[in-house]
């Protein structure tokens, strides 16, 4: 009884300190039934192109500092639920910490790229893991990036930021590759790799019906990426257009439409390689069953590889 009011008042001391901090238990639950033409079996997806999202679960935090200035932090893993395997790196898909007030945002570590960011501001799929966008030209200076400098500007005008992200070149480390042997027992040495620093740059609007993007990535001595997009939702259809020019031979453009029926939608996505000289699609159903759980199914063409992929699942927020 003594530790049971002791506890208490210590809670009624600090309750102060706790009411200025929040820590937040988040995640996805995502499992899709698929086959691809040139996989043979009908099996269970985890963590692939079939899904409409990786599984994951995830902390984040923010802590009150006052005059409008708030710490933060978010790390977040990846979860198989065929298995329940988890990532080598355990959160690998973010971890990081910021500080943002009147001034904008600064953060700094791993998570998204600002190439995704903007692909998302406009993107049909909500970039899912069958997003044609991402699978055609990936993202303007990849997904995410590891010990990233970022600052993310407070809105110029509502709904218009800017983000610029940098890695030092210590901590960006291009064609680095372990030691292994070839399929014939040759052993193939190590590569170190060279240190680059790289910039990536995104301006994002976002307001009303209207959202529209645009990213570039450099790293140093190497080839720069581009992409520029947008988007316009009329109530219950909406329709998005980008350009994508990556590093490499792959550019182009997609376009497509999307349609809300009540609880259920449909969207098709077209992308065309000009530089593979190939179009791929996406075609995608959605039934929303609760604000936080929906069922979909998803077809995908690769034409390049001539590779279809068919899939059903459900996702879970929570």
């Amino acid at each position: 009884m003594k530790k049971t009011l002791l506890a208490l008042a210590v809670l009624a001391a600090s309750g102060a300190s706790f009411a200025q901090s929040s820590v937040t238990l988040y995640g996805v639950a995502d499992l899709a039934i698929a086959k691809a033409n040139n996989g043979g079996k009908v099996q269970m997806s985890g963590n692939g192109i079939a899904n409409n999202g990786n599984s994951r679960f995830g902390l984040k935090g923010t802590e009150d500092l006052g005059g409008g200035l708030k710490a933060n932090f978010n790390m977040e893993a990846a979860v198989n639920l065929e298995n329940g395997a988890t990532d080598a790196r355990l959160f690998q898909r973010a971890a990081n910490v910021s500080l943002n007030g009147g001034f904008g945002e600064v953060r700094l570590g791993r998570g998204l790229s600002l190439g995704w960011a903007a692909a998302y501001a406009y993107e049909l799929t909500g970039t899912a893991n069958y997003s044609t966008l991402g699978n055609s030209f990936g993202y303007v200076g990849g997904a995410r990036n590891d010990s990233e400098i970022r600052y993310t500007s407070p809105e110029f005008v509502p709904g218009l930021k800017v983000g610029i992200g940098y890695q030092l070149a210590a901590d960006n480390v291009v064609g680095a590759k372990a030691a292994s042997f070839t399929s014939a027992g040759v052993y193939v040495p190590a590569v170190a790799g060279t240190p680059t620093n790289k910039l990536d740059l995104a301006v994002i609007y976002s307001a009303g019906p209207i959202a529209a993007a645009a990213a570039y990535s450099k790293p140093a001595g190497g080839e720069k990426s581009f992409s520029l997009g947008g988007g316009y939702n009329f109530g219950t259809f909406k329709v998005a257009a980008s350009y994508q020019d990556p590093a490499g031979v792959s550019k182009g453009f997609t376009v497509g439409g999307a349609a809300n029926f009540g609880a259920a939608s449909l969207a098709v996505d077209v992308a065309r390689d000009t530089g593979l000289k190939a179009t791929n699609y996406v075609l995608e159903g959605k039934y929303s069953l609760s604000k936080r759980t929906f069922t979909y199914a998803a077809y995908q063409r690769m034409g390049a590889t001539s590779t279809n992929v068919v899939g059903a699942g459900i996702r879970h927020n929570f």
